[in-house]
């Protein structure tokens, strides 16, 4: 009888143990250090030529878990190795806004101690950045709240198209965290960077003289402005400034982009936004370089592709770009995992 009750006793407490378990197993999550979020890879992730991610995920994911993520718009998987996640967003402000909200949204993961990387490249502002720079992002401005105006309806010959409506005003700029972006640029501020013969040889001839533009890219601070459209030209460079000012910005109008007042809105919404860190490598201008026009980057017989080592507007400097960015955000990620930033 003894026996009978010892094994009772030892199936009762087994069971209690195993439920304890599986309750604990159940509850576990996966913790996140750091989450990369990027627009876009040109085609794989590895091997070929690189794309906002490639090189973090070398770097980082090869090798790693893949995770299939609901409710996003587009690129629906989350990689996932040693504390460190990666996403692709999609273009734009919808699909940015909604991956990376339903990336934060999972419950398999644990974001509560996480920082973001947000990862892209963009057009750097006539007179501030050339191509190959690469930029922290201070404060990041929507280029499409408000109100546009074409040129032809203007009066007069005005040099800007765009007017500040303060109905906007709570979502259409963001400041981010000022002691992290000092902390984050005291890091990265001296990486050496790399351009090439032909983007050099472009800069010299367009900018003959000026000291903004013949140098070696460098790592600077700025603002970026978000537009769901790829605009370009000195009207839209004179409005993006114009944004800047008007809305206090931190650091001077540096590059366009299509993603960063998305993600700082959705970073906002889970609590995250003073843990955001946006990087931007410029690969091509905000204005037409000479001699080129709308119709002949963009029109129909344009098969011209940003993304190559051919293209009219960003020549062959976008792969080094990419590399740029993977420079100052890979010593950004390690800072992040040894606990520096905070």
């Amino acid at each position: 009888m003894r026996k009978v009750f010892a094994v009772f006793a030892l199936v009762i407490a087994a069971s209690v143990l195993m439920a304890g378990c599986s309750k604990t197993a159940g509850n576990d999550k996966i913790p996140v250090k750091v989450l990369i979020l990027s627009a876009f890879e040109v085609e794989e992730m590895s091997g070929d030529f690189p794309g906002e991610a490639q090189y973090y995920y070398e770097a980082y994911l090869q090798g790693g878990e893949e995770y299939e993520i609901e409710g996003c718009a587009e690129n629906s998987t989350l990689y996932y190795k040693d504390g460190i996640a990666l996403g692709i967003l999609g273009e734009g402000k919808v699909s940015s806004a909604l991956n990376t909200s339903a990336f934060l949204s999972d419950e398999r993961f644990d974001f509560s101690d996480a920082y973001i990387l947000m990862t892209g490249c963009g057009g750097s502002a006539e007179g501030y950045g050339i191509m190959g720079d690469v930029f922290v992002i201070t404060s990041t401005a929507d280029y499409d709240l408000g109100h546009h105006a074409d040129p032809r309806d203007m009066e007069g010959d005005s040099d800007t198209t765009w007017f500040r409506d303060a109905n906007y005003d709570d979502s259409s700029f963001v400041l981010l965290n000022e002691d992290l972006m000092d902390k984050v640029y005291s890091k990265v501020k001296d990486v050496p960077l790399e351009t090439t013969e032909l983007t050099s040889g472009y800069l010299e001839q367009t900018y003959p003289g000026e000291e903004w533009a013949n140098r070696e890219p460098r790592v600077l601070r700025g603002s970026s402005v978000t537009g769901d459209n790829f605009w370009k030209g000195k009207y839209g460079h004179n409005n993006a400034l114009l944004i800047t000012q008007k809305y206090g910005c931190t650091d001077p109008y540096a590059i366009t982009d299509m993603e960063d007042i998305a993600v700082c809105q959705a970073a906002d919404s889970f609590g995250m936004l003073d843990r955001l860190i946006i990087l931007r490598d410029s690969v091509n201008m905000d204005v037409f370089a000479p001699g080129v026009t709308p119709e002949k980057l963009w029109g129909s017989k344009s098969d011209d592709e940003l993304a190559s080592d051919d293209s009219d507007e960003s020549f062959d400097i976008f792969a080094t770009a990419m590399e740029n960015n993977f420079k100052v955000g890979r010593i950004i990620i390690e800072a992040i995992l040894n606990d520096e930033l905070e």
